[in-house]
């Protein structure tokens, strides 16, 4: 996501900071893909491509998730570079500079085709309708969720259910209390235009995640005995607080690493199939460091922290819990969607 909410298209580079308390843009296209085609776009494997970036901890729990679900095959993925100015997400990854599916430069390009005057912030994750290069949607809390009860034709089998309609209260309620102090928490402390605004969010911050080492002291996952769309938002902010949120956002009471229950949480959900292999930490320090200029004005990224333990035990199986409950892990990522192996402490499959 750009976290510059509606940034002028003439700008060369994002500002982030305003004065006082940082307030999130969350007014998104709300088209949604349906099996019943509500909206007027049918569930239709080979149609859509999800465009990502990993850097970008919203867009990384649509790749977690189609992950997981096994969606692979029905939904194509188009992965942005690490940085972007004002603008928008470039395909710089890609040899030419353009998407191989889409034939754009920027993902900016896709919502200009449905929106000329589109005037909000253009932000991963996406979807893209291939036949018309329009952006479908970027109502990212609502796109995991319906990959999860709209696509179920095209899941795999043994996937799991990650949002099961029993919890689904009790998922709602931990990820607007996780979304209010922990996902966007770390923003509200990088982004505080004051003292005061930053103690707010700080204490907020904290205070949730000592709630959740408490919720999480005696059971292995955030809601029920498995792997939940709860844990997938969770871990997405987890696996960046040390390598960003701990220096670069002053989210530095402690790092995560030093907070035994959500460290050992984080690392079980990291080398569980689907969680992990979706990280490229150099992309996501790049993002960081070199986007937000307000707050870094060199550019420069660190070269910490070692990675290396995150593959030390975690000893959470102790707590009971099946990851994907009756289901299986997925198939390790092809080829073409693996992290770069410079860029990850896990051992290429």
């Amino acid at each position: 996501m750009t976290e510059n909410n509606g940034a002028d298209r003439t700008q060369t580079a994002g500002k982030y900071v305003e004065p006082g308390e940082f307030k999130r843009d969350q007014n998104y296209i709300t088209t949604r893909i349906t099996a019943d085609a509500q909206d007027g776009y049918p569930v239709e494997p080979g149609r859509y491509r999800l465009v990502v970036s990993r850097a970008c901890p919203w867009a990384n729990r649509l790749i977690i998730v189609r992950r997981l679900l096994g969606l692979e095959d029905a939904i194509s993925m188009g992965v942005a570079g690490p940085t972007h100015d004002a603008r928008s997400w470039t395909f710089d990854l890609d040899p030419d500079g353009r998407d191989p599916v889409l034939g754009i430069e920027r993902i900016q390009e896709a919502y200009f085709a449905r929106y000329p005057d589109y005037p909000r912030g253009i932000t991963v994750p996406a979807i893209v309708d291939v036949p018309t290069g329009q952006v479908v949607t970027n109502d990212y809390a609502r796109m995991s969720l319906d990959l999860s009860t709209e696509w179920t034709a095209y899941h795999r089998p043994g996937a799991p259910q990650l949002y099961p309609e029993h919890l689904r209260a009790e998922i709602d309620e931990v990820n607007a209390l996780v979304f209010a102090d922990v996902n966007n928490g770390v923003y509200r402390c990088g982004f505080a235009g004051n003292q005061k605004a930053y103690e707010q969010a700080y204490r907020r911050l904290f205070d949730r995640l000592d709630w959740l080492s408490e919720r999480l002291a005696g059971q292995r996952y955030l809601v029920g005995d498995t792997i939940t769309e709860a844990d997938v938002r969770l871990f997405t902010t987890l696996v960046r607080f040390d390598p960003v949120y701990h220096g670069h956002f002053k989210c530095n009471r402690q790092k995560l690493s030093e907070m035994p229950v959500l460290w050992a949480y984080a690392r079980d959900l990291f080398t569980t199939p689907g969680f992990g292999d979706t990280i490229d930490f150099d992309h996501i320090k790049r993002h960081y460091y070199e986007v937000h200029r307000d707050i870094n004005p060199t550019g420069v990224v660190p070269l910490g922290p070692d990675l290396s333990n995150w593959l030390t035990p975690h000893d959470r199986e102790s707590l009971g819990g099946r990851p994907f409950g009756t289901g299986t892990p997925p198939a390790p990522p092809t080829p073409t969607e693996r992290v770069n192996p410079t860029h990850t402490p896990l051992p290429t499959p």
